[in-house]
């Protein structure tokens, strides 16, 4: 009975050691993209203890008198940074799918590898298994969360790059019916294009050229999203409207008034985190996020923004 399952338990061990490299660097490549030191600190344990599985696998197939493949990492390896290159071309939430089907692989492979050592006596591979089921269950359910957090808008715990988000907003593009009214539009950026904000109060303190003609950039754009979207909103172009506050919400220049959350400058972190974990729509979650990052930049409201739409996915996906 032990000999008939050892080559088929041999034989799924190499291939979770070969799958588990993969996943180590598929975990390095999510560093960077982290949105906290929190997330990125977890990214960067997940990957050391992908190798310490790795290890504890290969230890597991030398026990059964096999062999460890040396090449076949080497392949993965490769594998996945052809993956991470060609995933730039292509819409965030579809490499992160990609990922959860990786960690869905190595889910089931783990407890068919329980099963065989199991089924071949072979106790000694059995807590070693359940070890792999603990952790790639675990690793399902984050990135099940992530997803939904894509899907409701984020903060997600990881953000795109920009060639990523460059692509799923041509997708987007792509499949959103055009509904503009070039009236509105035409009129949007008229407007847009004769506003000057704040640059002769710029100029007038006296700022060094470099920093006038950063701020002036900035607040010219951000100046004339706004009265784009006051613009079509009056011409009775709420669809225009609509995706220029998201514009503006996502680039966290809404102003104070606008937030979700009252008097939201002047309430201190524990205060602000209370008021993030009462919000219940993920737009207004996402609005904070990007308020705080463009202007105060607090880890602990930040963090406690995406613990709370965290707990919103979870609840979406039935986790």
């Amino acid at each position: 009975m032990t000999e008939n399952r050892t080559p088929a338990l041999l034989t799924q061990l190499r291939t979770l050691h070969e799958l588990t490299h993969a996943e180590t660097q598929v975990a390095e490549t999510r560093v960077a993209q982290a949105r906290s030191e929190a997330v990125r600190k977890e990214l960067t344990e997940n990957a050391e203890n992908c190798r310490i599985r790795a290890v504890a696998i290969e230890e597991a197939i030398r026990d059964l008198g096999g062999l460890p493949d040396m090449v076949g990492p080497f392949i993965g390896r490769a594998a996945i940074m052809v993956k991470t290159l060609t995933e730039q071309a292509q819409p965030f939430d579809e490499a992160l799918l990609s990922d959860l089907a990786l960690e869905h692989q190595l889910l089931d492979r783990a407890r068919y590898v329980k099963a065989l050592a199991i089924a071949g006596g072979h106790k000694s591979i059995v807590p070693l298994a359940d070890r792999l089921i603990t952790a790639h269950t675990a690793t399902v359910e984050w990135l099940t969360t992530v997803i939904a957090e894509e899907a409701l808008g984020g903060p997600a715990a990881l953000r795109r790059t920009p060639l990523q988000a460059a692509a799923g907003a041509a997708v987007r593009l792509v499949n959103t019916p055009v509904t503009w009214s070039a009236r509105s539009i035409d009129r949007a950026i008229d407007v847009a294009r004769s506003t000057r904000p704040r640059i002769e109060s710029l100029l007038s303190r006296g700022a060094h050229a470099g920093d006038v003609a950063a701020k002036t950039i900035g607040a010219s754009r951000d100046a004339a999203l706004e009265t784009a979207e006051r613009v079509s909103r009056r011409e009775g172009a709420d669809g225009t409207a609509d995706a220029l506050h998201k514009a503006r919400s996502a680039s966290g220049v809404l102003t104070e008034e606008e937030l979700p959350i009252r008097n939201y400058d002047d309430l201190t972190v524990p205060k602000a985190v209370a008021a993030v974990k009462e919000l219940t729509e993920p737009a207004d979650i996402r609005a904070i996020v990007a308020y705080e990052e463009a202007h105060k930049a607090r880890h602990g409201v930040i963090s406690a923004a995406q613990t709370r739409l965290a707990a919103i996915a979870q609840e979406v996906v039935g986790i």
